[in-house]
């Protein structure tokens, strides 16, 4: 995976897209759905309608880039958001690209406190 810089945000996009566009149609959804500028830096994540493809649209400083994943078996996990988006974090971005389900890696609750005896 690409290192992104500190402080840059990740955006998944609610819903399916049509994953034929490419980085102008893709940064077009990002600019009307997620309300985002495609050119700050931040990366914007979309899913195809069957589940097994996802891009990514990055602006690196230098211009636009465009990753893919498709998946040979099973689908990439999608949170139940109807419009827009939410952020994700790096960690949950990483579990994603990966095919993991992200939303069960919360961290954990603190144990109780022992009773003292």
């Amino acid at each position: 995976m690409i290192s992104l810089p500190s402080g840059t945000s990740i955006w998944i996009a609610a819903g399916v897209t049509d994953l034929r566009r490419g980085f102008t149609g893709l940064s077009a959804v990002a600019q009307t759905v997620l309300e985002q500028d495609p050119h700050s830096g931040h990366v914007f994540v979309f899913r195809g309608r069957r589940g097994d493809l996802i891009k990514l649209l990055w602006w690196d400083g230098d211009g636009l880039c465009l990753f893919a994943k498709r998946l040979e078996r099973g689908k990439f996990v999608w949170p139940p958001i109807v419009d827009g988006g939410m952020l994700l974090t790096p960690a949950q971005l990483a579990l994603l690209v990966e095919a993991i389900d992200w939303r069960r890696t919360v961290a954990p609750e603190p144990a109780p406190r022992p009773l003292s005896v």
